[in-house]
């Protein structure tokens, strides 16, 4: 058995991969397990491109929150904000609006443990341990309300946390709750993993991914766009996550599908 780092709670079982921790490590951070960093290396083997999918959501994810900031927007809930890595959230925001508000959501006991290390002290900012499939739970919590005005204006991130919801568990129920539950104006970003480049590849990745905690659930284009229902999709729509408001024509790239991920953002009406 693998020795505990003093950082891993005692609560984690670290024979058992977890894709906050997997995520961690294909975006090169030190907060992962033997377990996380094998099952890395046999979905890498499976499809080669996946610490490019990671890359990819990381990055769109910090043009989101650019472009929402230059859209008026102060407040964010990153719901499966995973374990805090270069380019957070209230960095990005915070570049171009010192008084930005973020709520890290994350239910992996490491992402929580080390967000709130680095956030202590701070005001404007919080992490809470919470389950998406929950999300009357995330809306009430007392560190949501302490941080964050849900009658103004905010900002729902929910990058690459979408795909480890199940059909069963209602994800577009919950998706439709935390839009009912915020002003008009708001915003969704959404990033999720699709089958529809490289199938075959993609239901392997799946099979290996029901070793985890958090089994890969693919969706196709015509139902990762349901979660942005009551939503305006703002230009350019749902694209490959290079697609999405490129720093430059060139990382785009000719094959942007190999990021794997569909992504868009969404004004509430």
């Amino acid at each position: 058995m693998q020795p505990r780092p003093d950082w891993a709670p005692e609560t984690i079982d670290v024979e058992q991969p977890s894709a906050a921790r997997i995520y961690d490590y294909l975006l090169g951070g030190s907060h992962n397990f033997a377990a996380d960093r094998e099952f890395a290396r046999q979905a890498i083997a499976t499809m080669p491109d996946v610490p490019v999918q990671a890359h990819a959501n990381r990055a769109f994810l910090r043009r989101a929150v650019q472009y929402l900031v230059d859209a008026g927007v102060r407040q964010f809930l990153d719901v499966g904000s995973g374990i805090p890595t270069l380019g957070n959230v209230h960095e990005v925001a915070r570049q171009a609006a010192p008084d930005a508000r973020v709520v890290y959501v994350d239910v992996d006991p490491v992402a929580v443990a080390h967000g709130r290390a680095i956030l202590a002290g701070d005001g404007y900012a919080t992490v809470i341990q919470e389950d998406l499939r929950h999300p009357q739970r995330i809306l009430g919590h007392p560190d949501v309300k302490a941080v964050l005005d849900l009658g103004r204006p905010v900002a729902v991130l929910l990058v690459a946390i979408l795909h480890v919801i199940p059909d069963d568990d209602e994800p577009y129920r919950t998706v439709a709750t935390l839009r009912d539950a915020i002003a008009p104006g708001s915003f969704l970003a959404v990033a999720h993993g699709t089958d529809e480049s490289r199938p075959d590849e993609a239901r392997e990745l799946q099979r290996l991914s029901r070793r985890t905690t958090t089994p890969l659930i693919l969706r196709d284009r015509a139902a990762v766009a349901r979660f942005f229902t009551g939503w305006d999709l703002v230009e350019p729509g749902l694209v490959w996550a290079p697609q999405w408001h490129p720093d430059s024509p060139d990382d785009v790239g000719e094959h942007p599908e190999l990021s794997g991920n569909l992504v868009g953002v969404g004004r509430k009406r």
